[in-house]
């Protein structure tokens, strides 16, 4: 039996580190920025058709209560179906800078190359990268441009929580909250300074030029992840905004959400190597079933208390997020789900994104036939 406890001693150590990360990220939350640091933001929206929110989330970026902003969006589909949410924000929305960039240039990764597009068009210093799914309050802006005040900090990115319209996408937004971003919470509090999630990206445009420009992602899937990793090799941090925003998940159906989750797995396998490689420490589901197996109820209940505690705190102190937190008692099922994903990021390098199968290298990029 004291064998067994320290077989799982890792998972719940992890567990309780969640669960400090989780509670010493929620006690800043709620921190307004106090500097008067705004300068003109260019935002840059690369857009790949519909998804369930699109105008809404369009409308959120719009009406910043910010002195100085210009929305670009990008597209590399002349038919594309975003287009016409576009033109209807432009009319209605005026007063608001914003333009439609037809994007030209071939990439590997097709986003960065509209994002490449974008930047030869963006007019201001400080940029912000968000997915076209975004939906954001109009304090946004102000929340996620203030860090950079700090010339110590290179990327300011955001956790976010999913809304659903399956019971699909319901089940990824609990993996979202109760695993992903624990593990993200974690990354910031041992300190790790190479993260940036799609979610959003801020940063000076004179540091991403120093660090080569989106023209040095092109070939990588992990687009996001690289930017913040080629700035901070600058020397500069990556930081974790007390600021949640809100993404709607597009993928309705349980092989999407599979496909989804395993693009994701694979990207961070390539991306992270050894790191991803320890992660079923992070399941404690899954060690709670062996301690079950083996008859040893008490560390199991102690991995189960524990993973609920931490999935808690993540869903409803840190992303307010009503449906994960009605769901976090699930969180143990979700990593037998999230180890099963884990075992089949290795079983080869093709990923599906949106209508695309690519397939990846060991360095993460992305390979052309």
């Amino acid at each position: 039996m004291p064998l067994l406890w320290i077989v799982c001693l890792p998972a719940l150590a992890y567990q309780l580190l969640a669960c400090f990360a989780g509670l010493r990220h929620f006690l800043r939350r709620d921190q307004p920025p106090q500097s008067g640091f705004q300068p003109p933001v260019s935002i840059l929206k690369p857009i790949r058709g519909l998804d369930p929110n699109t105008y809404s989330a369009f409308v959120s970026q719009a009406v910043q209560r910010y002195p100085e902003f210009e929305i670009l969006f990008g597209v590399n589909d002349h038919a594309d179906p975003a287009i016409d949410e576009i033109r209807r924000l432009q009319a209605a929305f005026p007063d608001v800078p914003i333009a439609l960039i037809r994007s030209t240039t071939p990439a590997a990764n097709a986003k960065v190359g509209v994002l490449i597009d974008l930047a030869r068009h963006a007019r201001h210093p400080i940029w912000v990268v968000n997915d076209s799914d975004i939906q954001v309050t109009p304090d946004y802006l102000s929340a996620v441009v203030t860090p950079l005040e700090d010339s110590a900090v290179g990327v300011v990115t955001c956790p976010y929580r999913a809304s659903a319209h399956s019971a699909a996408t319901a089940w990824e937004a609990l993996g979202i909250a109760t695993d992903f971003m624990p593990s993200a919470l974690v990354a910031q509090l041992l300190g790790v300074r190479e993260f940036g999630f799609g979610s959003t990206l801020a940063f000076r445009a004179s540091d991403l030029a120093a660090a080569g420009g989106f023209e040095a992602l092109a070939d990588y899937i992990a687009d996001d992840y690289q930017l913040a990793r080629r700035i901070t090799e600058g020397g500069k941090r990556a930081l974790l905004s007390a600021y949640t925003v809100e993404t709607a998940l597009g993928e309705g159906t349980w092989p999407g959400v599979w496909a989804h989750q395993l693009r994701w797995a694979r990207t961070i396998r390539v991306s992270k190597g050894a790191g991803h490689l320890g992660l079923p420490i992070t399941h404690s589901g899954l060690w709670a079933v062996i301690a079950l197996a083996c008859g040893a109820m008490y560390p199991a209940a102690a991995l189960i208390l524990c993973r609920i505690g931490s999935a808690l705190i993540s869903a409803r102190l840190v992303l307010a997020s009503p449906l994960a937190t009605k769901l976090s008692c699930l969180a143990p099922v979700w990593d037998l789900y999230a180890f099963a994903v884990w075992l089949a990021s290795y079983a080869g390098r093709q990923v599906r994104w949106r209508n695309r199968v690519l397939t990846i290298d060991r360095q993460g990029k992305i390979r052309t036939h």
